[in-house]
């Protein structure tokens, strides 16, 4: 079942002196403050909605940091992912500063969380932000819910909002509980004994305790050969649709990024926002799993896998 498409949208702080900047990048709709709401309302072919940004929740610019000397072969790059907050808040609205090539990415990361949030970019990130707001409309979204076999029991804590970043970012799939669910194979909350607080200054030591108490068999997404591509995966017993973003997008492409996603999908469209006609490489199924390459990922590609 195809659902109503949540896209997020521009936060444009600029007056209708700047139309032909929106026209040139395709967009129109945009949120503003509410200044010059009753301005804009007035242009035609510009729907409009009015926010204060003093309201919403400021997230990260999507991006990799790196900590160490990058001449080093052992550098390992921190992504900002902000995949754990909107898993913590689905309900909360967001407001993303992410100028030029980070507005592209920014929308495809609330896309796939399928997060309320409006993105405020500069005059170089417009037509990149366009043209990603035209791929989310072609590639909709599906009434499916989110594949994860881990339950996290949240507690609202800085501590337990950097173990939950960790999971996403480790592509360990969770959602967010209040209770331990039976149908879940693992439930993970900070302050228990297998993940005791004295720990939390670790969460890269409780992210691996995750992973080994779950075991890599039972991972319903496992991604190889990149440190810096993240994925959600939703779907059910007939077909599945997995999102993948690269937080490198602003330095280079990720190539040959090998996927395993639990479940026998024979069936492997592509779709990628920067490469059109892209196809999925060497295609398997064995033992209750679906392994595919992605030849090359830039910013964010979806994948529809069925029967």
């Amino acid at each position: 079942m195809v659902a109503a498409v949540l896209l997020p949208s521009l936060f444009w702080d600029k007056g209708p002196e700047t139309l032909n900047l929106l026209r040139q990048a395709q967009i129109s709709r945009i949120s503003t403050p509410s200044s010059i709401a009753d301005a804009w309302k007035a242009v035609p072919g510009i729907s409009v909605d009015v926010v204060d940004p003093k309201q919403l929740i400021r997230v990260l610019t999507p991006s990799i940091v790196f900590h160490a000397d990058e001449a080093s072969v052992t550098r390992a790059p921190w992504v900002n992912s902000n995949g754990w907050r909107f898993l913590r808040q689905p309900d909360g609205h967001f407001y993303y500063e992410a100028p030029g090539q980070a507005a592209s990415l920014a929308a495809a990361e609330a896309f796939t969380y399928q997060a309320n949030a409006v993105i405020h970019t500069d005059n170089a990130g417009l037509d990149a932000l366009g043209r990603m707001f035209a791929f989310l409309g072609a590639v909709g979204t599906e009434d499916l819910p989110p594949l994860v076999n881990i339950g996290f029991i949240d507690d609202g804590s800085p501590q337990s909002g950097e173990f939950m970043n960790l999971l996403v970012r480790r592509n360990l799939l969770f959602r967010v509980v209040k209770r331990a669910d039976p149908k879940l194979d693992l439930t993970v909350q900070l302050g228990s004994a297998e993940y005791p607080r004295s720990e939390a200054g670790d969460p890269s030591l409780l992210a691996e305790k995750v992973r080994s108490n779950l075991t890599d068999e039972k991972r319903f997404l496992r991604l190889y050969g990149s440190e810096v591509v993240t994925g959600r995966l939703v779907g059910n017993d007939i077909h599945a649709r997995l999102y993948l973003l690269n937080y490198a997008a602003a330095r280079s492409p990720v190539e040959g990024v090998r996927i395993r996603v639990l479940g026998v999908y024979p069936k492997c469209r592509l779709a990628e926002y920067d490469t059109p006609n892209a196809h999925p490489l060497d295609i398997s199924t064995a033992s209750g799993a679906t392994e595919f390459t992605v030849p090359e990922l830039k910013t964010f590609a979806v994948i529809q896998l069925s029967h």
